[in-house]
């Protein structure tokens, strides 16, 4: 298992832990994690912060090249908000742990250069899928359904 894929793992475990939704991720620069995030809508009230969101929040403000040269590595597929968030900053390169529970706008991400690389772990795969069956409301709620 790649190193940080297990890092983005271990945030969405924390998640879970902490009674929200199981996705998180890292955020890569020069083989380094400068941010890491996991779901927190739950935990904290908030309408924005998914993994993806929750790992460039707490990056802090960067400086535009070191966007560019990340990767983005997040447990599920994108959704539109995370999805606009890479396409903002000019992320180029996202690894997502799956995406047979959903299935984000990886296709828009890749129209716009972005390259998208989906190991299909199946430990990611697992977690949403128990999560999706326990709790189908919440699910909901944070895909927007």
């Amino acid at each position: 298992m790649d190193t940080f894929m297990q890092a983005a793992i271990d945030e969405a475990r924390q998640g879970l832990a902490e009674g929200g939704i199981p996705i998180g991720s890292v955020l890569v620069h020069e083989g380094r994690i400068i941010g890491r995030g996991h779901n927190r809508r739950v935990q904290c009230g908030s309408a924005i912060l998914h993994g993806e969101m929750d790992a460039l929040e707490r990056a802090g403000r960067q400086n535009a090249q070191v966007y560019r040269e990340a990767t983005l590595y997040t447990t599920l597929s994108p959704c539109s908000m995370c999805s606009g968030a890479i396409l903002l900053y000019g992320i180029g390169h996202v690894v997502v742990g799956e995406n047979r529970t959903f299935m984000g706008e990886e296709q828009l991400l890749q129209s716009r250069g972005v390259r998208v690389e989906v190991l299909q772990d199946a430990s990611c795969e697992q977690m949403m899928r128990d999560f999706i069956e326990n709790h189908p409301a919440l699910w909901n709620e944070d895909i927007g359904r």
